[in-house]
């Protein structure tokens, strides 16, 4: 196994041992999402937990090279409202890709959102528009606890090559953000359930 892939287990390992160690909520969130953007090198991300009425909250959003950091321990509430899984008709909301990964329980990893067919970026473009961003390469991945209940979505966006190009997330950052999004949905649940029983 190359150099360069062993760094990246051993940062995983040691994200998983960091992860079961938080106690605080809010930091064991943002570590999660800022352990998942440095073993993928991506630029920026954003961490939602399913909500009691199945809706998406956005928990901490991160985008380092536009130096945005909203939840967590940032300080800075977010203003979005929780994303639906579901249109008021009841018919699923399979446009919108973390909506869609949920659903479908499946990671989805897009190359480019502004050549992507069959999701609708409406909501990053207007974002980009407002920042100078480009959104370009995503990397969605249902969290799913030791039940196998979905208990949030992390998203990966921008990979970064050595250069700073942006370029798409690649099977060994699916497989390494999986890995970590099983782990931090198992340390999730368990503060929770610690939590409930206090």
């Amino acid at each position: 196994m190359p150099p360069a892939a062993l760094d990246r287990l051993d940062r995983l390992n040691q994200i998983g041992v960091a992860l079961s160690a938080e106690k605080d909520m809010p930091r064991l969130l943002e570590m999660i999402l800022l352990g998942a953007q440095a073993i993928t090198h991506a630029d920026g991300g954003t961490l939602y937990t399913m909500t009691p009425q199945r809706s998406l909250r956005f928990e901490i959003i991160r985008t380092d090279s536009r130096h945005i950091a909203m939840g967590g321990t940032s300080g800075t509430p977010i203003p979005f409202a929780p994303l639906e899984l579901y249109h008021p008709d009841g018919q699923p909301n399979d446009r919108m890709i973390v909506a869609h990964a949920v659903l479908h329980d499946r990671t989805v990893n897009i190359a480019d959102a502004y050549s992507e067919a069959g999701f609708d970026f409406s909501g990053t473009r207007a974002f980009d528009a407002q920042t100078g961003y480009r959104s370009q390469s995503f990397l969605t991945i249902p969290m799913k606890n030791h039940e196998n209940d979905i208990i949030g979505v992390l998203q990966l966006i921008n990979k970064h090559d050595p250069t700073g190009a942006v370029i798409a997330f690649d099977d060994d950052d699916r497989r390494l953000a999986e890995s970590l999004a099983s782990q931090a949905a198992v340390a999730l649940t368990t503060k929770k359930l610690i939590a409930e029983l206090n």
